[in-house]
Parts: C-alpha cells; structure tokens; sequence
C-alpha cells in the first residue's frame, strides 16, 4: 500500500516536470558536486589511514601500542563512509543544485576533513576527555552541516519533491544530534561512555537510509 501511494505521488510530481525545468534553467547540475564530494571524502581516508604507524617491532605484542589508532581508524573509517553512501543517495533524488546547496555542501566537506584530526588525538591520548569531547563535537557538526544540505536541498525540490516525500521528518538525524550532545557532556565524566554512544549513532546509520531506498524502488529507473 505505501509503494502505492509513492508510485502515485510521484506519478503526480512527473506531471509538473515540464513547469519545472523552466525554473530549473537557472539551476545547475549536480554531477560536478558528487564527483567533487567523491574526491575530497576519499582524501580524507587516505589521511586517516597514513595516521597509522607501523609498529618498530616484529612481535604481535608490538601491535598493542597501536590499537587505540586503529580502532579509532574503524569507528571513523564507517562515519565517513556513512556520510558518503547517504550523500549519494541524497543526491540521487536531486533534479539540481543551487550556489547556496553548493556552500552547504562545501560545509560538510569542512567538518568530514576534521574527522582525521581528531581520530588521531582521541587515539594517541588513551581517551581523555578533551579528545572525546571534541570527537564528538565535530560528529555533531557533521550532523548539524548534513542537516542543512537536507534542509536546501528539500526546498529547493519543494515540499511535494520526491525527496521531501522520502525524508520525511528525519527522526534518525534528530536523535542522532540529542546522542552526540549528551555523549559529549559524558565525555566529562566517564569518555569510554561517549565513545560507546558514539559507536551506538554509527549502528543506528550503518545501514543507507531506507527511506530513499523505498522511494527509489517506487518511482522506477525514470526518476
């Protein structure tokens, strides 16, 4: 029933695509943003990884002083990939971008290229709080810069979008903020707890966003 009402829906939407391209002249196409978008996530795990030293010794016990690093490596290695397999879905019900859809998205890219700065302090500080607590500040500022590219990129498709339709209400994202600001705040007082919240948040997105998959499904290969 709900593939129904999609299919539906989108029916509609496709309708009103010729009364849209009009506007949409002045638009611009997304391809150059994926592919930047593409480029710079895939810098930043090239980054990320060149943290990891290679042991001095040639025993396994000369892996222990370096598995903080990669454990740090693991959990931020999946947040980027994370934001890159939504990313490209979000844009895969995006008809156009505007100049400020492209400034959201160069703000994202801002806080992602943070995420192997501070991986690497939380893994050579054996969590300590500041580390963690600024951990977590950059995971929400991640959050805060992919809600707003959301936000612009829904306004600009208007409210009856297939991609409006597929967001919905974004309880994922809103939550995910409120367990990164209550992760930072117990970074004060126990880090290993914020480190295993921020853990939970990556479970929570490890699997792409269902809601565009659906949609996706729905409206067939033409939309």
């Amino acid at each position: 029933m709900e593939v129904q009402v999609f299919r539906l829906r989108i029916a509609g939407r496709r309708a009103l695509s010729l009364s849209q391209d009009s506007k949409g002249a002045a638009d611009m196409g997304k391809e150059r943003l994926a592919a930047f978008s593409d480029g710079v996530v895939a810098i930043i795990i090239t980054i990320m990884v060149l943290e990891l030293k290679v042991p001095h010794g040639t025993s396994a016990a000369d892996l222990i002083p370096v598995l903080p690093v990669f454990l740090g490596y693991v959990l931020s290695f999946v947040y980027v990939g994370i934001y890159w397999n939504n990313h490209h879905h979000l844009l895969a019900l995006a008809r156009s971008v505007t100049g400020p859809i492209l400034w959201a998205n160069m703000h994202l890219l801002f806080w992602l290229s943070i995420v192997p700065f501070a991986t690497a302090w939380v893994g050579e500080s054996g969590l300590a709080t500041a580390p963690v607590a600024l951990y977590g500040a950059v995971l929400i500022m991640n959050g805060v810069a992919y809600s707003i590219l959301t936000i612009l990129l829904v306004g600009h498709e208007g409210p009856e979008s297939t991609l409006a339709i597929a967001m919905g209400r974004d309880w994922k994202g809103k939550m995910s903020l409120a367990i990164y600001a209550a992760a930072i705040g117990l970074a004060f007082v126990r880090p290993a707890i914020s480190v295993a919240l921020y853990i939970v948040v990556a479970a929570i997105w490890f699997i792409p966003d269902l809601r565009i998959e659906r949609v996706l499904s729905a409206a067939g290969p033409e939309t």
